[in-house]
């Protein structure tokens, strides 16, 4: 074993003459610790509340999504599009119709989307997996029916009785102007079959009808808002992406599930980063103690350091006994708190302890866990690395300033 590794490891046990340096060096360890350990639950529970965002919005949102660069609409027909159907790692290609619309339902109005879909979109999505009351059903024999999401079944009241329907307004595309308002819009029935409950800003924005009901709503009997597509789990999203844009050209915009809702991903990311570097500012703060324990062992070693000298120990190795003893503390603080934050982690995801909501609006009952390894590295790094920081000030300046005639 290093000599100065040696000496700092028996000056971290052994017993010291002033019985409060021993407490500080243990509150300094348990300080670490601390830091340590908030930092592996908090990015630990960011990281599963990440997941559960993303699972939830695979439910509704296509692998890769084709929209037009300019216009709101375009004509699925033209030859570019065929050549999408040779392509062997697309399994599904579903077109969509959307337009925002006014609802109506008996006393009650609310502005959602109106999403015209085929047959495509339920094997596309889990859509029909997360209906909650009702059924997915668009069609019932030649009735439309329509599918909507719980916040906007919430603000107009909707009740599955087949009794009321819902009224949808739009607003002509074509059509001279009228001293009438109502002569502005086109209107249209449609009753309601099942209600799906996915994440707040797609239940409140959505209601899902067939496609043939939005185009004669509309007024679009070919064009389509977007191509939604479906790739082969065999095949990287990436790269079908960036094949699909070189074939499609500059006209038309291709997104995958992250840049679909881009500003949110980026939001929850820089949120993560945010709180990370909150903790580790904590951190710092905790390791002061490390300054504290070091300085009170440099005086109270005084003699000894002098009779290590007297043997033939340098300045420079002497002070590093003393940051070889500040980087134990850093790292047994590290491990303390990687391990008592992951058990905290799993007993949360095995047990689910710590509750969401008592009231059971929420998609998972308990707060959602999900440790990453790299997480647990940056930590123990960050951990470290402070540790070595914090110690390396205390260690110059008193060996300078109290062993001024040490060589």
């Amino acid at each position: 074993m290093n000599f100065s590794a040696f000496v700092a490891r028996r000056y971290l046990f052994s017993k010291k003459s002033h019985n409060v340096i021993n407490i500080i060096s243990m509150i300094s360890v348990f300080g670490v610790a601390t830091g340590a350990m908030a930092l592996v639950i908090v990015l630990s529970v960011y990281n599963g509340f990440d997941g559960l965002i993303k699972s939830v919005f695979n439910t509704f949102d296509p692998d890769l999504k084709i929209t037009v660069v300019e216009g709101k609409v375009f004509d699925p027909r033209v030859p570019v599009f065929d050549s999408l159907k040779t392509l062997n790692y697309i399994d599904i290609i579903c077109p969509t119709l959307e337009e925002m619309a006014l609802l109506e339902y008996e006393d009650k109005m609310h502005a959602a989307v109106i999403k015209g879909v085929t047959n495509e979109f339920q094997q596309m999505t889990g859509v029909d997996t997360m209906i909650f009351e009702g059924e997915y059903l668009l069609k019932d024999g030649s009735k439309n029916m329509a599918v909507i999401g719980q916040g906007v079944s919430y603000y107009l009241s909707v009740g599955l009785n087949f009794l009321s329907p819902i009224k949808v307004y739009v607003p002509k595309r074509t059509g001279h102007t009228s001293m009438n308002p109502s002569n502005a819009f086109t209107k249209k029935y449609i009753f309601p079959s099942g209600k799906f409950s996915i994440q707040h800003e797609i239940d409140s924005k959505y209601v899902l009808v067939p496609m043939d009901f939005a185009r004669s709503l509309l007024s679009y009997p070919v064009e389509i808002s977007a191509l939604e597509i479906k790739i082969a789990d065999n095949k990287n999203i990436d790269e079908a992406q960036a094949e699909i844009i070189k074939l499609l050209g500059s006209d038309y915009v291709v997104k995958n599930k992250f840049q679909q809702h881009e500003v949110l991903y980026r939001v929850m990311k820089s949120e993560k980063w945010a709180i990370y570097m909150i903790l580790t500012f904590i951190l710092i703060v905790a390791s002061f103690n490390i300054i504290g324990s070091l300085s009170m062992l440099i005086i109270d070693k005084k003699d000894d350091l002098a009779t290590l000298n007297s043997l033939g120990l340098d300045k420079k190795r002497l002070a590093k006994i003393f940051l070889i003893e500040g980087w134990m503390i850093s790292f047994a603080g590290a491990l303390l708190g990687l391990a008592v934050g992951a058990i905290i982690c799993y007993i949360q995801q095995r047990f689910g302890i710590i509750k969401l909501s008592n009231m059971g609006t929420f998609l998972v009952d308990n707060f959602p866990v999900k440790m990453k390894v790299s997480d647990f590295i940056g930590i123990f790094i960050t951990v470290v690395t402070i540790g070595l920081l914090a110690s390396w000030y205390p260690v110059k300046y008193f060996i300078s300033k109290y062993l001024q005639n040490i060589d």
